[in-house]
């Protein structure tokens, strides 16, 4: 009987905790980690994930972290809609063997947002109170070639929200990189794999399930237009409904899944093309979304000097005004070192570094004195001589001091006879 109460008390208990920290599954738990951060993949129709080398994207493709040959600093910032403002500041540092990391911090919110106390007068004029309202994220990110051909990479994020109360959230994020051929990768993104997770100062907990993403990219060089084309695309998730219609018509529904219509999960994709010129500019255009064309992604970049990367988007939208994001990375270690030599080439990158590099030589001093020391040299035994026989000494050459140049000699012909 004591052993049927304390079991019952334990299941009340439980059954208390459980509905006081009951969970909501809801869609886009923390969407402010959804948001792009890059110009250079917003440029591209936001596919982030087929996009290697921009490092403002670390919360999508932490994978590209094994790619890292040294430091770089990267920053962004978007003007949105009503003064609402994206800043994204990040860095990644090179680690031995073929790996890396990345630290991001960001803020997304408004300011100087006019309210009204409940019971207080309209005030006249301008003269309202103003508030701010803003998610904060900060991000870790490592990235590791493990196998040729395949990078994968893990991301953390952790999120406060000031906004009416006060929140936090978390997020887990794991991606992969394959390499089918030279210039032809296959990307996996497992977003939420420790579930998206929001706790706010209610007590109301928010959660969303995992999803996963694919992309594809591929380059074609082409050597009479100076610069190479590279061709990228998104899918949508492949678990779950997503809001894939952008023209917000009350006919239009969310998106299904692959198996339920495989029609609509590729026309909730995006993709983009660039064309990299070999001086450094590039040349970007996209779709955010394939089921309209009004979300149209434009942009350009410039890289200085090896160690400055200037990025500008334009994205379009059917219901809101057009957004615009300006981003710059540096890499100050540029400055000091060379870069690191580590990191996996193709083997074609492989077979031009050998063919191009020029070989070390050697002053021919060096060289003379480095054969003497490696060839060995045969020692020859001279017979010994006998006891009573003398070796004359070695004669030695007569020196005679410089003279006046001399009358030239003519020999006859009998002296040549002789």
């Amino acid at each position: 009987m004591k052993n049927f109460i304390s079991l019952r008390t334990c299941f009340l208990a439980c059954a208390f905790v459980s509905s006081a920290f009951a969970a909501d599954r809801v869609v886009g738990a923390n969407a402010t980690l959804d948001m792009e951060p890059g110009a250079r993949s917003a440029a591209l129709g936001s596919a982030t994930l087929a996009v290697e080398g921009d490092y403002l994207g670390l919360g999508t493709n932490a994978y590209q972290l094994s790619l890292a040959k040294y430091m770089w600093a990267s920053f962004s910032h978007t003007a949105y809609y009503e003064d609402t403002k994206y800043d994204y500041a990040s860095m990644v540092i090179p680690l031995p063997k073929k790996q890396g990391i990345g630290v991001s911090f960001s803020r997304f919110g408004a300011d100087d947002i006019p309210y009204i106390r409940d019971g207080e007068p309209v005030p006249e004029g301008s003269n309202y109170n103003t508030l701010s309202i803003a998610d904060w994220v900060f991000s870790v990110a490592w990235g590791r070639r493990f196998i040729d051909r395949l990078d994968l990479g893990i991301a953390f994020h952790v999120l406060y929200r000031d906004m009416d109360q006060t929140g936090w959230g978390f997020r887990g994020d794991a991606s992969a990189r394959y390499q089918i051929m030279d210039d032809f990768y296959v990307s996996g993104l497992l977003k939420g794999w420790t579930s998206s997770a929001a706790t706010w100062e209610s007590g109301e907990f928010e959660y969303s399930a995992p999803e996963f993403y694919l992309a594809l990219s591929y380059g074609l060089p082409v050597e009479y237009l100076y610069g190479k084309f590279n061709f990228y695309w998104q899918s949508a998730g492949l678990f779950h409904h997503e809001a894939r219609d952008l023209d917000f018509d009350e006919d239009t529904h969310g998106g299904e899944r692959i198996w339920e219509d495989p029609l609509d999960w590729l026309s909730g994709g995006r993709g983009g093309v660039e064309f990299a010129f070999d001086f450094g500019l590039k040349l970007r255009v996209g779709l955010s979304s394939f089921t309209t064309f009004k979300s149209v992604t434009a942009g350009a970049g410039l890289t200085i000097a090896n160690f400055l990367v200037v990025d500008y988007a334009f994205e379009s939208h059917p219901v809101f005004s057009p957004v615009h994001r300006v981003s710059i990375s540096f890499s100050p270690y540029l400055f000091g070192h060379k870069p690191r030599e580590e990191g996996h080439l193709s083997k074609t990158d492989a077979a031009k570094k050998l063919v191009t590099e020029e070989p070390e030589y050697l002053p021919a001093e060096e060289y003379v004195e480095e054969r003497i020391q490696e060839t060995p040299v045969p020692v020859e035994q001279t017979p010994k001589a006998p006891v009573n026989q003398s070796v004359p000494a070695p004669e030695k050459p007569a020196v005679t001091a410089p003279t006046a140049p001399a009358t030239p000699i003519v020999e006859t012909d009998d002296e040549i006879l002789e």
